[in-house]
């Protein structure tokens, strides 16, 4: 997909505070507003228009942006770097009042339902009614050990979240939570934190938050949804003839038999494991 600088669609610096960026706005939506404009492609750059301020205007949406950097340039080619998100506080979903059909792919893969908060839809705050309100869920990602999965623990992580500042700029904050990493937790699941949300207005209640837990890169193992895969180095002979060989897991060793004649794609299975048998001799890796 493209890059879309958002800032220089809008004609702006990226210290721009937020007045002058409703400005920008107003004088390119007026300007390029398919009902009025007489421009060439103007419903296209109504929409790039609308696009980035669907971004610029809001403080988490802006400050998660930012942060990619600014090396990037319109046009060319671009995808989000892993975890791009991760440990970014994020309120409701990533549309307010805009039509998500009308954004551009780029757009899709930071903000939308794939991305920005791992997809959550609209907001889910309560009824407001005299100055008594709900506060907002909110959702965040984590990474956490694959051992943490294996037997539980408990783990300080850091939270970013966004709010504007008194320059009318988006202000990065961080707040630091205890976290109970329950046993046999799988990638993609979510730990939801009661009161840990959005405060309230008046006397109502804190929102909930949600994290959505990804795994650190292992130096030996590799995950696919409850099952963890190992590649086990076999000597020719030990393939061939068979042989019982210690074996590393996340839980401790174990003592692996290995049938005769094995070849480098079998599979053989051990306490929830998977170790796929790689010969030494061809480094075949399945």
């Amino acid at each position: 997909m493209e890059y879309k600088d958002y800032y220089k669609t809008l004609g702006l610096e990226r210290d721009a505070d937020q007045a002058e960026i409703k400005r920008a706005y107003r004088r390119l939506a007026r300007k390029y507003h398919p009902d009025v404009s007489s421009e060439q492609e103007a419903e296209d750059r109504f929409k790039e228009v609308s696009e980035a301020y669907e971004v610029l205007k809001d403080p988490e949406k802006r400050a998660a942006y930012d942060q990619l950097g600014s090396g990037y340039h319109s046009g060319e080619e671009f995808r989000p770097p892993p975890d791009w998100d991760q440990g970014f506080e994020f309120h409701g979903g990533g549309y307010t009042e805009a039509d998500p059909e009308a954004f551009s792919d780029f757009f899709e893969s930071l903000f939308g339902r794939a991305g920005f908060g791992g997809g959550f839809g609209a907001g889910s705050g309560g009824f407001r009614h005299e100055f008594h309100a709900q506060g907002e869920n909110t959702h965040a990602k984590i990474a956490i050990d694959l051992e943490d999965s294996y037997r539980g623990a408990t783990r300080q992580i850091t939270l970013k979240h966004s709010e504007l500042g008194a320059d009318g700029r988006p202000q990065v904050r961080e707040r630091k939570l205890n976290v109970k990493i329950p046993r046999g937790v799988t990638e993609g699941q979510q730990i939801r934190l009661a009161g840990q949300g959005q405060p309230g207005m008046g006397e109502g209640k804190p929102g909930d938050l949600y994290l959505e837990i990804t795994f650190n890169p292992h130096r030996l193992y590799s995950v696919e949804g409850s099952t963890v895969y190992l590649d086990l180095p076999l000597a020719p002979w030990e393939a061939a003839l068979g042989a019982r060989v210690q074996v590393p897991t996340p839980e401790g060793a174990v003592n692996l038999t290995i049938p005769p004649a094995a070849k480098a794609a079998a599979s053989c299975a051990s306490r929830g494991a998977v170790f796929r048998r790689r010969n030494r001799a061809t480094s075949t890796r399945s």
